[in-house]
């Protein structure tokens, strides 16, 4: 089947369906294309919960994006077009070993980033984005954190702190694998061009670049800085959106290493069958949703 006529029977079935299609900044382009809404993954879901008139979500990204997307619209039908896109970071925390954390340090608080399933997200006191993540841990009354999953952000975090951060040892593989010697080679092809990229990132990464910001903090930095040139350093599709909302400047990619081939197991088909058949329904179990809300709600009010 030619790709228009696919696009051809999404546009149909959205109708159909009462449906929107959200594609998170990493998907690949021929899904950004298509989507009505892109971004990161908690302000899909924040525009999701804002659109009572929309029956059904198609959140073209991974498992635990597509799980705050139904705890913010509990009420919605909220679809993952690929039953196996899952993020390797996310599967590296539990609830069990939180658990065993938190009965280590006793009265600490923990935040938990996003980027973690909404089981684990049920046992913290408040959750965080890479965009917040500083704010949200100066916020708390207490002079010690357990910062959970992703060591390389909780080492971000560090240097805007006074508080002692207890780190889980989770990563994100895509931004674990681009080393300073991606940015010095890339850097040495364009010198003019300035480094931007994810507080995932190594902090020998993070050290070296001229900004480090969350993805929808790079949509912005390209707009209204007025460098014409950028090194980019996340996954690859992130060039896509870049381009898109800033034609006039040139975008380098750090390196093919990075890239998610969870992100990239989204394709035109599984977006079709996925509103099709109502497939890969998320599901929360109740008394998870009801505390992991809270960890949710909690940070976007102090997010305001």
């Amino acid at each position: 089947m030619l790709i228009n006529e696919i696009i051809a029977d999404i546009e149909r079935l959205k109708k159909e369906r009462n449906a929107i299609i959200m594609a998170h900044n990493y998907q690949p382009a021929e899904i950004q294309k298509i989507a009505d809404i892109n971004g990161d993954s908690l302000e899909l879901s924040i525009r999701a919960a804002n659109l009572p008139e929309i029956d059904v979500v198609v959140f073209c990204s991974v498992d635990f994006m597509g799980e705050t997307a139904k705890l913010l619209s509990p009420e919605k039908i909220v679809l993952l077009p690929d039953a196996e896109a899952f993020c390797p970071m996310a599967e590296m925390i539990n609830p069990d070993g939180l658990r065993a954390l938190k009965a280590q340090h006793p009265g600490v608080p923990v935040v938990c980033y996003v980027n973690s399933s909404a089981a684990v997200k049920a046992e913290a006191d408040i959750c965080c984005t890479s965009a917040n993540a500083v704010k949200i841990v100066n916020s708390l009354d207490a002079d010690t954190v357990i910062f959970a999953p992703d060591r390389n952000l909780g080492a971000y975090v560090a240097r805007y702190t006074d508080k002692k951060l207890i780190l889980w040892q989770g990563y994100c593989p895509v931004h674990n694998r681009i080393l300073p010697e991606h940015v010095i080679a890339k850097k040495a092809l364009h010198p003019n061009a300035k480094v931007i990229v994810h507080p995932e990132c190594l902090p020998a990464v993070i050290d070296i670049a001229d900004y480090v910001v969350s993805t929808g903090g790079m949509v912005k930095l390209v707009k209204e800085n007025e460098a014409e040139e950028f090194i980019v350093g996340t996954e690859e599709g992130m060039m896509y959106r870049l381009e898109k909302e800033a034609p006039a400047k040139k975008f380098y990619h750090i390196s093919p290493i990075a890239f998610c081939p969870n992100m990239n197991r989204t394709t035109l088909e599984k977006v079709r069958d996925s509103l099709l058949k109502m497939q890969y329904p998320i599901e929360v179990p109740s008394e998870i949703a009801e505390k992991a809300k809270i960890a949710i709600e909690r940070m976007i009010n102090l997010s305001r």
